[in-house]
């Protein structure tokens, strides 16, 4: 089969690697149909590490994807317990917790404290043709619910689960730092919940017009000081809640602080480059935020499956470009280099 592997900093090569074999028990051999590029795999690319993980080998990455169910051990169930078939097309978790730790066993998987990722070092992940996964993290999906889509629900399981945390109500007042694929969901759901107004911040012109398009107002941090704009937008008393879903730069979370009311809440879902979280702590202080980082999601793809079922966010809105494994390389050199307008790259197996 033909399978992606990175080497090192921006040293990604397609070659043929070994068939992965027939499932083991409770295991299910998935016949990949689509990834999505997600900012931790430039995050990879670019550096061979994300935050304090380094690729200390050759590792396959890619962890939003869908596929198709070619084989699985008899008596496996899927995400929602159900007997898992060949042939099921499935959205994938990547998340693999062990289910037996205190943190898994008190309702937070997400936390697990030996959490298996795909594509997080020493993890293969999805920029392959064929691989096994756990049957339970197969969660089926409709007709209607095409394979870029299917593969999008991962990131858009993140968004919910970051929108949750934040605890967004009717008519109150937001702002997304970063309109990237994770700020552009968390903006649709926010707009969903009742939120008004919704400021949404970033320096590419392409991904504003799409926050407009969904309902945001659209500051470029390039051209003006979106802090001070959200401060007199809001006639000086700030958003009740803040999300920061850029790279997690210093400037990007220090922004987010200073566009939140007394009281309010800063809601912290990008990923630094640097593994470094700075704020100007006299403000968050003062202002007696509440500070949340977002680590994915807890059980949230039933949920988004069938939001993405009735039709309540646009995910292939949000697909830019699309490439067949074999140009991988060529897709990462576009996306890194934010070029022709890319928002979501979706590379087909």
């Amino acid at each position: 089969m033909l399978a992606a592997r990175l080497h090192g900093p921006r040293d990604m090569r397609v070659k043929r690697a070994p068939h992965p074999g027939p499932p083991g028990r409770g295991e299910a051999l998935l016949r990949v149909r689509c990834t999505g590029i997600c900012g931790s795999d430039l995050h990879s690319y670019l550096d061979a590490r994300i935050g304090d993980t380094r690729i200390e080998g050759s590792l396959i990455l890619g962890h939003e994807f869908s596929a198709v169910v070619e084989a699985v051990v008899a008596g496996s169930l899927d995400g929602n317990s159900e007997p898992l078939k060949p042939g099921t097309r499935v959205a994938v978790d990547p998340a693999q917790p062990c289910h037996r730790c205190e943190l898994c066993e008190h309702g937070h998987p997400n936390l697990c404290c030996r959490l298996a990722f795909c594509g997080n070092y020493p993890y293969g992940g999805s920029f392959c043709e064929w691989m096994h996964m756990p049957a339970r993290c197969c969660f089926p999906v409709p007709k209607s619910v095409d394979d870029e889509a299917a593969a999008l629900l991962e990131p858009f399981g993140v968004a919910i689960h970051a929108v949750d945390l934040s605890k967004l109500r009717v008519n109150r007042s937001v702002a997304i730092i970063g309109a990237g694929p994770i700020g552009l969901l968390i903006l649709q759901l926010a707009r969903l919940s009742g939120a008004d107004p919704i400021f949404v911040t970033d320096k590419l012109p392409w991904r504003l017009r799409l926050a407009a398009k969904w309902g945001g107002i659209p500051i470029n941090s390039e051209k003006e000081d979106a802090s001070k704009r959200v401060n007199a937008e809001t006639h000086g008393r700030g958003v009740d809640v803040a999300i920061e879903a850029a790279w997690g730069e210093q400037s990007s979370v220090a922004q987010a602080v200073e566009m939140a009311r007394m009281g309010g809440r800063v809601s912290l879902a990008g990923i630094p480059g640097d593994d470094r979280l700075v704020m100007k702590h006299s403000t968050a202080r003062r202002k007696g935020l509440t500070v949340l980082l977002i680590r994915r999601m807890k059980h949230i793809y039933p949920r988004a499956i069938r939001m993405a079922e009735q039709g309540r966010v646009d995910l292939q809105g949000l697909v830019s470009h699309r490439f067949p494994l074999k140009r991988i390389v060529e897709a990462f050199q576009l996306n890194t280099a934010y070029k022709d307008k890319v928002v979501k790259v979706i590379i087909t197996s």
